[in-house]
Parts: C-alpha cells; structure tokens; sequence
C-alpha cells in the first residue's frame, strides 16, 4: 500500500478546519476519484471485531489479523468507539481530533475504507442530515470516500417507509454532491434487502453517489434462495461501493428454498470459508463490473467459538478473502 503523504501540522490544522467548518459545503469540489480497475482490492476489517484479537490496542489488532484497512463505526458525536487504546480516545469532532487520527493513520500505515453510520432516519431526519453534513469534510480530509448507511424503519411500519426513505436519500445524497464521496446503502433489515425497494430508492435519488453496501450474506437471510442470490449481486454489482463479508451454514434442505427472514441465523452463521456463500463467484461479479472498493470482513458467528479460538478464525476468514482480493 502506497504510504500517504504527510501534512505539516499547521497545513493540515488548515485544511481540516476549512473542511470541518464550511458551512452548507458551499462552492466547486473535486468529483469521485477514477480508480484503475487493474488496482488490488483492500482486505478490511470493521473495527467492532478488533478487541476480539485480544491484542492491546486496535493497531496491533490490525497488524495481528495481517490488513491494513478498516471501517469505522462513527457516533453522532463523532467519536470513533471501537478504535480502542490504553491510554487514547479516537474523536472526529475537531481538527486537532482528526489530525490526531490522521499522524496515527500514517504512522500504522492503516487506511480507512469507509465510516459506518448508523442512522435513524425516521426518527430525526435533520439530526442525521447535520451529522452527515460534519463527516462529510472528515471524510475528505482522511480520504474515506465511502459511508456505510443505515436505511431501515425504526418507528415507521416497513408498507409506510418508502416515502421517507426517498426523502432521506435525496437529502443525504445533496450532502455530498460533487464530492469524493459515495454512501453505500448496506442492505440490511427486511426494508432494503428486497431488489425491489433498492431499485426504487436508486432511481428516486438520481444520484450517481448513492450505491450500495453489499452484504452477500443479508440477501440470503432475508430469505431469498442460495442460487437466487448470485441474479441479485449481478444486479446491483455495477452499484457496489463498499462490502460485508460474512456467511451462514444451512442445513442442505434449507439452502435453495424460500425461508422466512431470519430463519435459525444465530444457530447457523459460520465463517466464510465454511459458510454457503460462494464468495470467489462474488469476487468474479464484483471483478466483472469493474468494482474498486474493499472486501471487508464482518464475522457474527464467533460466539460459536471459544474465545481462544476466535482470533484465529478471524485471521483465517482475513486469508480467503485477501487470497480473492
């Protein structure tokens, strides 16, 4: 991975500041960033599974699982919770904070291939717009040019929510037009893992900025059959800005017939590289549509696991994809 380029202290203090404090995100900026095709794929790791290394902080985490990306889980606050240290806490909240965040980027050699929110749309639409209006500029300043978003009812009922979905969408995508960052829908939930609702949320916010968060998985807890999963992926590739990788083990019987959303997922997730999603036929599509994001690891099967054991299976789901990648 190519080393970035280090800012002074007082350059970057400036540049951040700018960013940070540029009101309504007024005035010409970059678009996205074309990346050669030809370009290797990073292997990530959201930060939520790092502690379950057992290392002392979530570099040596990163340095024990062997990748050099992460995604980020970032509070309304703009702390950054799960990058955990001894003796230091992560915050997006002032320049001095992303600087900090920035020199220990540098210094780890560690890259950030996306912030995740978690929003609650329904419920505090300015809120998350405002929220989405500060990491913006954090974004750009630490080049994150994807954010993971959340687009699921939380007191809306799921027949009710395509309005304010469409409404939250458009807002949040004038939020970073003309800028290098793209927001990846994860589908997630019963809302946004149906085809159907993706393709309306996509054609209502006509914005080339709005994509997808591929979770291979979710599709397939929802309840969609094995062999039907790889259509969907075929469908959306061209639209996939950011990935979650994880899988699930099913009874043979189960695997290609419509089961109801969710059906025995905590009995049966396992890891990749047991799990039923074929993830090098992903990686195949995702190649074909000329995808330029990450694979990033997110494992909800370690429980099955003594906790001496969990740090390997990590590190050996991190080999296959990095094997793919």
């Amino acid at each position: 991975m190519k080393k970035p380029t280090a800012l002074s202290r007082r350059d970057f203090l400036q540049t951040a500041a700018g960013l940070v404090l540029t009101a309504g995100f007024s005035g010409a900026c970059s678009t996205p960033r074309t990346v050669q095709p030809s370009k290797p794929w990073m292997v990530a790791c959201r930060d939520a599974h790092l502690k379950a290394t057992g290392q002392p902080d979530c570099w040596a985490a990163l340095k024990y699982l062997g990748v050099a990306g992460v995604e980020v889980d970032v509070t309304p606050e703009m702390l950054c919770p799960a990058l955990f240290h001894p003796e230091k806490k992560y915050s997006l909240a002032t320049p001095a904070g992303i600087e900090a965040l920035a020199a220990e980027l540098a210094a780890q050699r560690v890259t950030i291939t996306a912030f995740c929110m978690h929003n609650r749309f329904d419920e505090r639409l300015e809120e998350e717009v405002a929220w989405m209006r500060r990491l913006v500029p954090v974004a750009q300043a630490l080049n994150v040019q994807v954010i993971r978003i959340d687009v699921a009812p939380r007191k809306t009922p799921v027949d009710q929510f395509l309005p304010v979905a469409i409404k939250a969408c458009k807002a949040v995508c004038e939020v970073v037009a003309d800028r290098p960052v793209r927001l990846g829908i994860e589908n997630h939930s019963r809302f946004t893992n149906d085809p159907a609702v993706l393709d309306q949320l996509f054609a209502a916010a006509g914005s080339p900025q709005l994509g997808l968060t591929l979770d291979a998985l979710n599709f397939y807890w929802y309840g969609w059959p094995l062999e039907e999963l790889y259509g969907m992926y075929e469908r959306f590739a061209p639209r996939v800005f950011h990935t979650h990788c994880k899988s699930v083990r099913y009874p043979p019987e189960r695997r290609n017939i419509r089961r109801p959303m969710g059906w025995e997922y905590g009995q049966y997730a396992a890891p990749i590289y047991t799990g039923d999603i074929d993830y090098k036929r992903v990686v195949a599509i995702l190649r074909k549509a000329h995808y330029q994001g990450d694979l990033c690891l997110e494992n909800e099967c370690l429980k099955h696991f003594p906790a001496a054991e969990q740090p390997g299976v990590l590190r050996k789901e991190i080999e296959l994809l990095k094997s793919l990648a």
